[in-house]
């Protein structure tokens, strides 16, 4: 068989995370419709993944988020996306590059995709953890959001809960 010089597989896996940067569109649009919500793994040692010191050294190498009930300031690009979450009940903003979407599931409608990441890992963490500055604002922000919730925010209880999709996996 002819080498593939074309790189389909890279187009293909590129395709399919479209579909993730669609789906987070709508939400940073209209809010999450009906029952949807999102559990998004991410490689955390990929460059350009940008998350505090306290998270990086909690999920060294990945992090399950849910886009759900604790989420705030959804922000969309064309190459990542940056959210706001609440972890044990503090603040946290994230920036992630769809290159570091190992995962997404929507269990509400039983869909998921699951993606190759490279193993890159950034030279200096400092790139990557958020400022204490960064934090100070992402912290005022969810306040801010919690005093004047979002159409996008609902209510929930207080637990947040970082899960494996392999819990949602058929075997």
């Amino acid at each position: 068989m002819a080498e593939d010089q074309m790189r389909y597989d890279i187009m293909a896996q590129d395709a399919l995370r479209s579909v993730i940067r669609l789906a987070l569109k709508r939400v940073e649009a209209k809010g999450l419709p009906g029952e949807h919500h999102f559990f998004i793994a991410v490689a955390t040692t990929h460059p350009g993944v940008k998350l505090s010191k306290r998270l990086r050294e909690k999920y060294p190498e990945e992090i399950t988020i849910v886009l759900q009930h604790q989420f705030w300031n959804l922000k969309v690009f064309n190459s990542f996306f940056e959210v706001e979450l609440s972890f044990d009940n503090a603040p946290e903003k994230l920036v992630v590059p769809y290159a570091a979407v190992k995962g997404f599931f929507d269990p509400s409608v039983q869909f998921g995709l699951q993606f190759e990441v490279s193993d890159a890992i950034q030279d200096s963490e400092d790139e990557t953890d958020l400022t204490p500055l960064e934090a100070e604002q992402a912290e005022k922000k969810s306040r801010e959001a919690k005093e004047e919730p979002d159409d996008a925010v609902t209510a929930s209880n207080d637990d947040s809960t970082v899960v494996s999709l392999d819990s949602f996996r058929k075997k």
